[in-house]
């Protein structure tokens, strides 16, 4: 036995290796998206935010990960004791295991499934029963009740969401994320620019999915002290935590492969950028040398060599994403470019969607939930529908009469917008002639 599981460590070893960065980095990287939504936030408000733990508050995870293990933790009496353990464990354990067929890059991938997508988005929906379920076994009716509405939430987005990706796939025609990818690299264009409208309600409903601001009802505090995780508390409460945010770099993710060309460089195709080649080392050099402006800069002497050692790590990465540009190199490890240089296009443009994600976070106010369920159904899913048939319209006339990219996908883009402001004049003047009760 010991040799057969030695046989199938060394065949699937890349595979293994995979998994094992997912779930033992994936923590580290979501309690890092913390405080780069902290430090954000405190930007938007002319503020410093988290800047005692470490230089700049960079150990401010870290910190946050220990006072959470050590934090006392609370079970409520008549909470059904079994179902309260295993119900975070299902959110975290989903989103992770989503991840599984997601290709960051050409290298980095545990699965390359031919229904990929599909395992990705039936994986990630099973979320819910985390939430459903934490809300019930904890026998309160705050956390009931949060836990209702954002299984109401979620099931109305993801309806405008997979009409969001079927449009897509509709132009990559199959479900693997390879060559969802491939397909745009063949077409030249990234599939945003092909269809703008299903991207948009894409971004739309992959926030409502994720529970964040301006669609958190389920977590409104100002209504519901904590949505579905009123009665949790320490690490379980944190695996709940860790969950919202795996799903939003699994949807992040997700947005990047099926509309931003995922590992793919802007204008990939055309030589005169490829310029572009030298931006990831120069973007990791200059992040280094900043580092080592402003160590001499801490107060606390091991704060300073916390600063070079960051430096010194974002040089190594420099060097390390320079290396393939080098044509010795290129040539005696073809792979190395695209492996690398593609998982830093990928990563980046997923970091820059969870950017937006709190930059609208901290711009709209909060919906309320009869304008939250009226903008799901009254809306998007009817705009998701209207934007499936332009797609496929736009297809026919690209490959059945000849027509170019442009005028096929330029016309129905712009018939497409015209659905949405009808769609969006009816919502309007329908809820005027609306009395929402709490306004009598």
């Amino acid at each position: 036995m010991f040799y057969t599981f030695l046989s199938l460590v060394i065949r699937y070893w890349v595979q293994l290796f995979c998994a094992v960065i997912i779930v033992a980095v994936l923590p580290l990287v979501a309690g890092y998206i913390v405080l780069m939504e902290r430090k954000v936030m405190a930007d938007m408000q002319a503020r410093l935010g988290p800047m005692r733990v470490g230089p700049h508050g960079l150990l401010q995870p870290i910190a946050d990960a220990v006072k959470l293990l050590i934090k006392e933790d609370i079970i409520p009496d008549e909470a059904d004791k079994a179902i309260f353990w295993i119900a975070p464990l299902i959110s975290v354990t989903a989103g992770m295991l989503a991840m599984s067929a997601l290709a960051i890059g050409p290298w980095f991938q545990i699965a390359d499934l031919n229904v990929g997508l599909l395992f990705i988005v039936g994986i990630g929906a099973l979320g819910i029963f985390g939430i459903v379920l934490g809300g019930w076994a904890s026998n309160s009716h705050y956390s009931l009740l949060g836990a209702l509405r954002s299984a109401a939430q979620l099931v109305s987005y993801e309806t405008a969401a997979g009409m969001a990706i079927v449009g897509a796939l509709l132009l990559a025609g199959t479900l693997s994320t390879r060559e969802i990818i491939q397909t745009q690299d063949d077409y030249g264009m990234w599939f945003v620019f092909a269809a703008p409208v299903g991207f948009f309600i894409y971004i739309v409903a992959s926030i409502a999915e994720t529970n964040r601001a301006p669609f958190d009802l389920p977590e409104a505090e100002s209504e519901l002290v904590a949505g579905y995780m009123t009665e949790y508390s320490g690490f379980r409460w944190a695996l709940y935590f860790l969950a919202e945010y795996t799903n939003m770099v699994v949807v992040a993710s997700i947005a990047t492969t099926l509309f931003l060309g995922g590992w793919l460089r802007p204008f990939a195709g055309t030589p005169a950028f490829n310029f572009l080649d030298f931006l990831p080392s120069a973007l990791m050099l200059l992040v280094g040398v900043y580092c080592f402006y402003r160590a001499p800069k801490q107060p606390v002497k091991v704060q300073q060599m916390f600063m070079v050692v960051v430096g010194l790590a974002f040089l190594g990465v420099a060097a390390l994403l320079a290396a393939p540009l080098s044509a010795t190199v290129n040539s005696m490890l073809p792979g190395m470019k695209p492996g690398l240089h593609g998982a830093f296009w990928f990563l980046l443009k997923v970091g820059l969607y969870i950017y937006l994600f709190m930059w609208l976070r901290f711009t709209f106010p909060r919906y309320r939930f009869d304008q939250l369920m009226r903008l799901g159904w009254q809306f998007l899913i009817p705009l998701s529908i209207v934007n499936v048939m332009g797609i496929g319209i736009a297809l026919v006339l690209h490959r059945q009469w000849g027509w170019g990219h442009l005028p096929a996908f330029g016309l129905t883009t712009i018939l497409t917008l015209a659905a949405a402001g009808w769609l969006g004049w009816a919502g309007e003047k329908k809820g005027k002639e609306h009395v929402f009760v709490g306004d009598a």
